[in-house]
This record gives C-alpha cells, sequence and structure tokens, in this order.
C-alpha cells in the first residue's frame, strides 16, 4: 500500500499504481481538501486500477485526516464517561464508517485496540479505555456501527501499543512486560473481537519476553499467537514501514519482505516515495502475489453522496451531539 503526494494524480503517480504489486493506497492530510475533491480522486485512482482498496486513518480525535466538510469525531476515550457508551460508540463507527465512504474509500484502519495505561503519549486519548474488558465492549460496538455501514474494521496495534513510551514513528519502543502480563490484559480486546475484526494491523512494538523482532515482523507473534492461539483468520496489514520503528529490519526492501515473511498480508510503505518504490522493486524480484484474504477489505456499499439529508444519519448525529461529543 502506497500514498501519494497531493490532491490529485501526477503521471508518476499513475505509474506507480499501474504496477500490480501496488494493492492499495492510504490518503493523509495533505491529499484532501473538501469531500467533492476527495470523490474525484478517488473516482481518478479507480480509473486507474478499479481493484486498488483505498483507505485513510479515520480513528476520531487528533487521529483524522478527513476534517473539512466532515463530522468532527471525538477521540474514543471520550466515551467512557457516558451512560450510554456502547450505544454512543456503535453510533460513532457508523458515522465514520458512512463518511468515508461516501467519498469513494474502501475503509479506515479503526479501531485502535489498545489500552489507556496512563504511559504512552502516541496511544493516549486514543485508546477507548485502561480497562480490558470495557475497551472490548466499546471497540467492539463501534465496530458494529462500522460493518452496519458496509466498512471492513481493522484493530491495531496487536498485541498493544498502550504500555510502550516510546513513540514508534521516531523510535523503536520496548515492552519489557512478560507474555502472561500481556495475554492477561492487553491482548484481552484483540482475543475478544478477533472473530469480528475483518483485519489486525500490528505493533513495531519490541516485546523481548517473547520475540527481539517488533511485532510486525515477528512469526511468533502473528503465526503462533495471532493467528494459532487467537485464532484469526482475517488480513494483517502492516503499520507503515517507513516509521522509525520498523527499520530494525533493515532498508525499505528488507522490511517489505520481512513483514510478508512473518505473516503480514499487505506492507504499508508511506510518506517515502523513494521506499515505496525499492520496495515494490523487491516485491518484483520476489514475484510475490496478491494475497486472497484482502478481498474482505472492500466496500460492501457506498452510500449515497445525499447521506447527510437522510433519517437514519440525522438520528445518530443527533444522539452524538446530545451527549455533547460532536458539534
Amino acid at each position: 500500500m502506497v500514498d501519494i503526494g497531493g490532491t490529485w494524480l501526477t503521471a508518476e503517480d499513475r505509474h506507480l499504481l499501474r504496477q500490480p504489486e501496488v494493492g492499495g493506497l492510504i490518503i493523509f492530510a495533505r491529499n484532501i481538501e473538501h469531500p467533492r475533491q476527495v470523490r474525484e480522486l478517488c473516482e481518478a485512482i479507480r480509473a486507474e486500477r478499479p481493484d486498488l482498496l483505498l483507505a485513510v486513518d479515520q480513528e476520531g480525535g487528533r487521529v483524522q485526516r478527513l476534517r473539512q466538510g466532515f463530522v468532527r469525531l471525538p477521540a474514543m476515550r471520550r466515551f467512557a464517561d457516558h451512560p450510554e457508551a456502547e450505544h454512543l460508540a456503535e453510533a460513532c463507527g457508523w458515522v465514520m464508517a458512512t463518511e468515508v465512504l461516501a467519498v469513494g474509500l474502501d475503509f479506515s484502519f479503526a479501531p485502535v485496540l489498545d489500552l489507556d495505561h496512563g504511559r504512552s503519549a502516541v496511544i493516549g486519548q486514543r485508546a477507548f479505555e485502561g480497562a480490558p474488558e470495557k475497551a472490548s465492549a466499546l471497540a467492539g460496538a463501534f465496530i458494529r456501527g462500522m460493518h452496519r455501514a458496509g466498512m471492513a474494521a481493522t484493530g491495531k496495534h496487536f498485541p498493544g501499543h498502550g504500555w510502550a513510551e516510546a513513540d514508534s514513528h521516531v523510535a523503536i519502543p520496548r515492552d519489557e512486560r512478560s507474555l502472561e502480563a500481556i495475554n492477561a490484559i492487553d491482548l484481552v480486546p484483540f482475543r475478544q473481537l478477533s472473530g469480528q475484526l475483518d483485519a489486525i494491523m500490528p505493533a513495531h512494538v519490541i516485546y523481548p519476553s517473547v520475540d527481539e523482532q517488533p511485532a510486525g515482523f515477528s512469526q511468533r507473534w502473528l503465526q503462533d499467537i495471532l493467528r494459532g492461539e487467537l485464532g484469526f483468520k482475517g488480513v494483517i496489514f502492516s503499520d507503515d514501514l517507513s516509521m522509525a520503528g520498523a527499520h530494525v529490519a533493515g532498508n525499505a526492501a528488507e522490511r517489505v519482505q520481512a513483514a510478508l515473511n512473518a505473516g503480514c498480508d499487505m506492507g504499508l510503505v508511506c510518506n517515502d516515495r523513494a521506499a515505496a518504490e525499492l520496495a515494490l522493486a523487491a516485491l518484483q524480484r520476489l514475484r510475490v502475489k496478491p494475497s486472497e484474504r484482502l478481498k474482505v477489505m472492500r466496500a460492501r456499499a457506498f452510500p449515497s453522496t445525499e447521506y447527510r439529508q437522510q433519517p437514519r444519519w440525522l438520528a445518530a448525529l443527533s444522539i452524538l451531539r446530545q451527549a455533547g461529543l460532536v458539534d
């Protein structure tokens, strides 16, 4: 999965997207002006490659790429304080997914299943809760809302990024706890929701008591624990392989190979076109074929562009407003 630099496709972008090893594209804030422009960009991308998966990070709170002309979603941590928290989380999941689908994107990388241990600044308010059972319930409700709208759900960051204090965007975080401690707490949402999730994204975090490789490069985490013990059958996306937490695996070509060898179905290489081209060349040499699992991530339905006039939308927005979660 790659990215582009602007709000429209250049000739270089089109050439990149035509490569069969490119299976998806993620958009960022720099690619976005307003809903109509995003819709036109998605149409242009699909004209080049109708089969590409189109994604975005639209979690809510500070991680929300689609802003102008879209509902400003709350940080997930805010739901925990409401007596109707699960009902509100489900409504929010539906609203988020409806808006993302309406501009032609297939899915958002959501929800966050990390726990708020009060240690990780990069997670913090992105987490639903610190208590694993409550986090599971709220995230499960959010996923129900996403599914009702026709969007696949991606849980992140397996097996949990909430304890490690370093930010994997700029460092290589370590979580020194035992497997037993992680299993008893941070793995609970992933275990309880494994049957509802369509995809999972592992963390660029090293858990040395389990493996000296970050989870996204670890067969122990992805094959033995996620696939084997948790029985997860969905898609595994790498986190962005350009992040500092991924650099332990070498250059971009070596990183994408390590992610796929560990069990990822798709590697993300973002914000570095040279790295994306290096990774792409490696996949071409290896003659890598797309994973059949990826088909589940396609949008199940695209709503009408007039969705804001529909009673279901008005009702969902109304309950979120009454709870003080959106403007």
